[in-house]
């Protein structure tokens, strides 16, 4: 069935880059040269891959997944994000699709309140934000009805929503269930506050803030949190904002106006804390950083 999935997607995408499959939030990338791994933000998604090797880190921990395993992310993370083996010999050859939040909430809800659903287990530690599952038959067998449709545009615009509310079900009940279901289901505190905080970095927002959001008490948030992001609030906050600004700054924003888009007031503190997380200034970063957009 991997092999079924591989030809499809290697005969729709024959050049280096990312390309829209017409189902929403599917997209189909390649490539065939190394890329460091970078700073970048990744959003609720899957990531599979058919050939070729992908890596992200997380707070120094690598995650490495080829296509023996998928990456889950089920709420925004700060990580840095490559393709450093990447080759002509062995290209890197995936799919992305990304995880509807409204669609993942009612599944998630749905399998909760139906009798014979999967349960979560009775335990108070928060299951990881970004994992690697491995392949089952009901996840390969929805990708690849999931891809199919790509074969024909009345199929893709008639059944793309079915077809891909069916892919998420399989994520749901996978090696990854358990954290989607923690993310978007009953009891997704921390992924609200994770929402919350992205939606705010700009503002000072405090742990207090956000364990008040969620009506936890700060020692229980706290701990939580960690369980979730591998990251304190602060330092999760701290990393979201530099690779965010990073990203700007390589896409070409200029270094100033970078820092005061993620909420830093004095330019010496961004380039101070963006130096010692990446070991560049930020305007060393922008002269020497080629990044391709997307393909992270």
């Amino acid at each position: 069935m991997k092999q079924r999935i591989k030809q499809i997607v290697e005969s729709r995408i024959t050049e280096d880059g990312i390309i829209e499959t017409g189902i929403k939030g599917v997209s189909l990338f390649r490539v065939t040269h190394s890329i460091p791994c970078a700073p970048a933000v990744y959003e609720p998604t899957v990531v599979v891959i058919l050939s070729g090797k992908k890596e992200a880190i997380l707070d120094g921990e690598h995650y490495i997944y080829d296509n023996s395993q998928y990456m889950c992310c089920t709420v925004s993370m700060p990580v840095e994000a490559g393709t450093p083996e990447a080759s002509s010999e062995t290209p890197l050859l995936g799919v992305y699709i990304s995880l509807d939040t409204k669609v993942m909430t009612e599944l998630a809800i749905e399998m909760e309140s139906t009798t014979g659903a999967i349960k979560l287990p009775k335990s108070s530690s928060q299951p990881p934000g970004m994992s690697l599952a491995n392949w089952d038959d009901p996840f390969s067998d929805a990708l690849l009805r999931l891809l199919q449709l790509c074969e024909n545009s009345a199929d893709t615009a008639i059944l793309g929503e079915s077809r891909l509310r069916e892919f998420y079900y399989a994520v749901l009940k996978g090696d990854a269930g358990i954290s989607a279901r923690r993310a978007f289901g009953i009891g997704n505190e921390i992924a609200k506050s994770i929402e919350y905080l992205t939606l705010n970095l700009s503002k000072n927002v405090t742990i207090d803030e956000l364990a008040s959001i969620v009506s936890m008490s700060r020692a229980v948030f706290h701990r939580k949190f960690k369980q979730a992001t591998r990251m304190s609030p602060i330092q999760f906050m701290k990393s979201m904002r530099l690779n965010k600004a990073a990203m700007k700054i390589a896409a070409g924003m200029n270094v100033n106006e970078a820092a005061m888009a993620v909420g830093y007031v004095r330019s010496s503190q961004f380039s101070r804390e963006f130096k010692r997380m990446f070991g560049q200034s930020p305007k060393q970063w922008s002269r020497s950083k080629d990044i391709i957009e997307n393909i992270t």
